[in-house]
């Protein structure tokens, strides 16, 4: 059995959770300007998808963004294992496994949270991915992102059972969204919200299980939060909060790596030549300024901020300027918090 390699451990504290139609390349460009240490996260991508499908889309990356990893969904050991070479060689620093999404559509295709009922097949697939990544010159951790269970399993030794199953594969990482997840009768949406946060399980995993990087996710709303599980686990993976209230991420950097607090003016155009470069590209900019909406939420000026940009950022020939004329609305330029 070939194990995983180990991700060092300050790339581990913070890290932005793989969300689907959010995470694209511009939303991790801006998250990297925001906070230099993150370890950000591809949206998930299937694995035949990135077999079969359009790869310079699918697998872009911006040479900002490293740390990087790509999320795969799939249920087939062959198919994961070629899927997560093609991605360690487009230069992604990790490879994610989900096992945690419940969508109607991911169980139609067995994978994401309902592979929780099926941890053989997970080690199967984990360690195929991970022999597929071993050959390559830098090897590329392999690592799975998990719920506590599905449904009504509320049981700690189905959890822990699974997590040992797919360690001794030689998965070294865990990320554990701790909650349960609902394969009927609730949303994605509602997956995110109504099954109770257990924090405590992530908690115990670590304690049990202390050779393994556990980081925690779910629920993480603020900096106080977030720095509390620090004293528990080796991470905390942020996802709404980050992507809607964005400054938070650089408020967390700046905490737990150092270095001087910077306005949202100051990180904004700091965004700048990225903008202006995928502009040079032919990207519309709206592509873009939709992930920058929360930067000034809850900040005098922030609804004029996101309203100029939501207005005006799909008219032909939009450009850099329309972020100008939404900041100086803010009138926050030298404010840092």
């Amino acid at each position: 059995m070939t194990a995983s390699p180990a991700i060092a451990a300050d790339q581990l504290r913070l890290s932005v959770a793989p969300m689907m139609d959010w995470t694209d390349p511009h939303c991790r460009a801006f998250h990297r300007v925001l906070a230099p240490h993150a370890r950000l996260y591809s949206e998930m991508v299937h694995a035949n998808a990135v077999i079969h499908g359009d790869r310079a889309r699918l697998l872009a990356m911006d040479p900002s963004e490293h740390p990087v990893a790509l999320q795969l969904g799939g249920s087939e050991p062959e198919l994961l294992a070629q899927a997560a070479r093609i991605g360690a060689e487009a230069g992604f620093d990790e490879i994610n496994l989900n096992c945690g999404c419940p969508s109607d559509r991911v169980q139609a295709g067995r994978f994401g949270a309902c592979l929780m009922r099926e941890p053989a097949l997970v080690a199967d697939s984990v360690a195929a991915m991970i022999a597929a990544c071993a050959s390559l010159e830098k090897p590329v951790p392999v690592t799975v992102k998990c719920r506590l269970g599905v449904d009504d399993d509320h049981e700690w030794e189905r959890f822990i059972a699974f997590v040992d199953t797919i360690a001794a594969a030689g998965c070294r990482m865990f990320v554990v969204h701790a909650r349960n997840a609902w394969l009927q009768g609730l949303s994605p949406k509602e997956n995110r919200e109504v099954p109770p946060l257990r924090y405590d399980w992530a908690y115990r995993l670590k304690v049990e299980r202390p050779q393994l990087q556990v980081i925690v996710n779910g629920g993480i709303a603020d900096a106080a939060e977030a720095t509390a599980h620090l004293g528990h686990v080796d991470g905390a993976m942020l996802g709404r909060a980050a992507y809607h209230t964005p400054y938070l991420l650089h408020e967390l950097d700046v905490r737990w790596f150092g270095g001087a607090l910077r306005t949202r003016g100051e990180l904004l155009r700091a965004y700048r030549p990225y903008v202006e470069a995928q502009l040079g590209k032919g990207v519309f900019l709206k592509h873009i300024t939709r992930h920058l909406l929360g930067l000034f939420s809850g900040q005098p000026g922030g609804r004029a901020f996101r309203q100029v940009l939501s207005e005006g950022a799909h008219r032909p020939g939009a450009d850099w300027s329309l972020l100008e004329q939404a900041l100086a609305l803010t009138g926050r330029e030298g404010v840092a918090a």
